[in-house]
């Protein structure tokens, strides 16, 4: 038997969010919060539960801004997106926005994590996070 502390039914796993995603995902919750509170609001519920850690110590498979994320829907499709701002968002080439419920759903998860969300039209759904790719890091420009 594991020892590992698993989620009950329901219960959101442990999620961590480098500084950097952190106050930028702080800043525009709270700029949409008047013309979209509920968006807002679940932004803000999964920021301040978040385990805060400085960006450059944020392990490689975890979901930040910009990660590429395989995952597992509870109906068996597997899908691959990329989180971006709701500027980039462009469904019709995987690109989400984290001002959806999958996107807010998404950020801090490891691969083998699940987690419950709630679509706009009411539904639950469960994913689960198969693999997690994050773009190099920008360290200037060659050239």
């Amino acid at each position: 038997m594991s020892h590992e502390i698993s989620s009950l039914p329901g219960s959101k796993p442990r999620i961590l969010i480098g500084r950097e995603d952190h106050d930028r995902l702080t800043k525009l919750a709270s700029a949409v919060a008047e013309r979209s509170p509920d968006i807002a609001e679940e932004l803000l519920v999964e920021l301040d539960r978040a385990e805060v850690v400085e960006t450059g110590d944020l392990p490689a498979g975890v979901v930040r801004m910009g990660s590429s994320v395989a995952y597992r829907s509870n109906d068996g499709q597997q899908r691959r997106v990329v989180l971006v701002y709701s500027g980039e968002a462009d469904i019709s080439v995987g690109k989400i926005s984290i001002l959806t419920p999958i996107g807010t759903a998404l950020i801090g998860l490891s691969a083998g994590q699940s987690i419950d969300w709630t679509a706009r039209d009411g539904h639950r759904h469960q994913l689960t996070v198969i693999n997690v790719e994050n773009p190099e890091p920008v360290t200037g420009k060659n050239g």
